[in-house]
């Protein structure tokens, strides 16, 4: 009996895909659910799991094609397995007690008993699994039945920090180069965009052409927040399962600065103006396939142990590529922090259709006056870029001062004052 491998059905903001790579070649023998190509939409990786156990008898489309809903992939051999069933029945790796080295692939140990668990896994969590000799049954599944996915075990990663989240299924790297052209002993190399690299300058130029961008900025003296989270951080930890960092310190501000400034959480439809009464903020995660904003949702009634949570997952599952589409979309507002890779000062864009962004820098001792006298302190340069068209200069730097506050005196939060 043949299966048909077809694209997924896309999300209606997403016409098309990009087929990137074929894990598995024809003649291969496949499991259920095992991940058998990649492909790359505008904003994430999809991976498009095999429906059925067998052998990969044709593949339709090579790398590099574009790709629809529905579109036929490949076609597996479902009868053609029944050979190899006794083989691929025994699953369970034993990761305690005995070199991974020792165990053939597939196959457990003699006399070990499988671990608990292991047969719920799906065959890319199972690798992740055994590449950081997990106990499968302390990662909790979402899937049916509790099946573990490679989304869970990434997640489990993260909130363990156990080993770095790069260390998992690596993202499909792009395109090879094409060969080089050389010209008067010089050296040139033409690679084509990725799928998200296209859209990331799509929109940054449409934000540019369409919006009336301009930036303002401030310092912000973190010797509070600093203070706070050298108190609390090892008791934060233990009882959290997550570090404190400072990002959620400022998700917090910028909320309750939005309260104040609601055009600044708001966005252009046409002739209107959508003033948006929840809190959806956007956090700017760095992948090796470009930028991308998960977004932290309702982060008005987050704790700061829920938001450093929810940053972590998201950027372990986002550089792992396992980041969902929906979790990309609907923000209000968008913090970045380009401080993390030593920049001092910058003018981020506006993710349209929001209206502003903040950015966050690096973090400096510089000499500050205090009460007359000068002092070193841990400095920070913020900037918000703003659409102008709703946003007037009054309230941008009203608002960037009010973060300032909050900052430097964070029982403000605390005290919603």
């Amino acid at each position: 009996m043949t299966i048909e491998v077809r694209v997924p059905q896309l999300p209606e903001s997403i016409a098309d895909a990009t087929l990137v790579t074929w894990h598995k070649k024809p003649g291969d023998s496949v499991a259920r659910d095992e991940n058998l190509v990649d492909l790359e939409t505008d904003k994430v990786v999809l991976e498009v799991p095999a429906p059925n156990a067998g052998i990969l008898k044709e593949i339709k489309v090579e790398n590099g094609v574009t790709v629809t809903s529905g579109q036929l992939l490949a076609v597996i051999e479902a009868a053609a397995v029944a050979g190899a069933a006794p083989a691929a029945a025994v699953v369970a790796v034993t990761v305690t007690g005995a070199s991974s080295d020792s165990v053939a692939p597939g196959v457990a140990a003699p006399g070990a008993k499988p671990e608990a668990g292991a047969g719920k896994l799906s065959p890319a969590a199972k690798r992740i699994v055994e590449e950081n000799k997990l106990d499968p049954s302390a990662v909790m599944g979402s899937g049916r039945d509790g099946r573990v996915s490679k989304a869970d075990v990434v997640s489990h990663l993260s909130n363990q920090e156990a080993v770095p989240a790069a260390r998992s299924k690596p993202v499909p790297a792009p395109p090879p180069p094409a060969a080089p052209a050389v010209r008067g002993g010089r050296i040139e190399q033409r690679v084509a965009m990725t799928r998200l690299r296209q859209r990331i300058a799509e929109r940054m130029v449409q934000a540019q052409s369409t919006q009336a961008l301009l930036t303002s900025f401030n310092e912000v003296d973190l010797k509070a927040v600093a203070e706070l989270r050298a108190r609390y951080k090892e008791e934060f930890e233990k009882r959290h399962g997550v570090k404190l960092g400072y990002m959620s310190f400022f998700v917090k501000a910028c909320v309750e600065a939005l309260k104040k400034f609601p055009a600044i959480n708001a966005s252009v439809d046409g002739s209107d103006i959508i003033y948006h009464e929840f809190y959806d903020i956007g956090v700017a995660v760095s992948t090796d396939r470009g930028l991308i904003v998960p977004i932290v949702r309702d982060a008005d009634g987050l704790s700061f142990a829920d938001i450093e949570k929810s940053i972590a997952n998201y950027a372990a599952r986002a550089r792992a590529g396992s980041i969902t589409i929906e979790e990309l979309g609907g923000g209000t507002f968008t913090i970045t922090n380009g401080g993390t890779f030593g920049s001092l000062l910058s003018t981020p864009i506006v993710n349209a259709p929001q209206s502003a962004i903040l950015g966050m820098h690096k973090i400096q001792d510089r000499p500050a006056v205090v009460d007359g006298a000068v002092v070193v302190r841990p400095m920070m340069y913020t900037a918000l870029t703003y659409d102008h068209r709703i946003i007037d200069g009054r309230e941008a730097v009203q608002f960037l001062v009010s973060v300032k506050q909050y900052l430097e005196d964070p029982a403000r939060m605390v005290l919603a004052l």
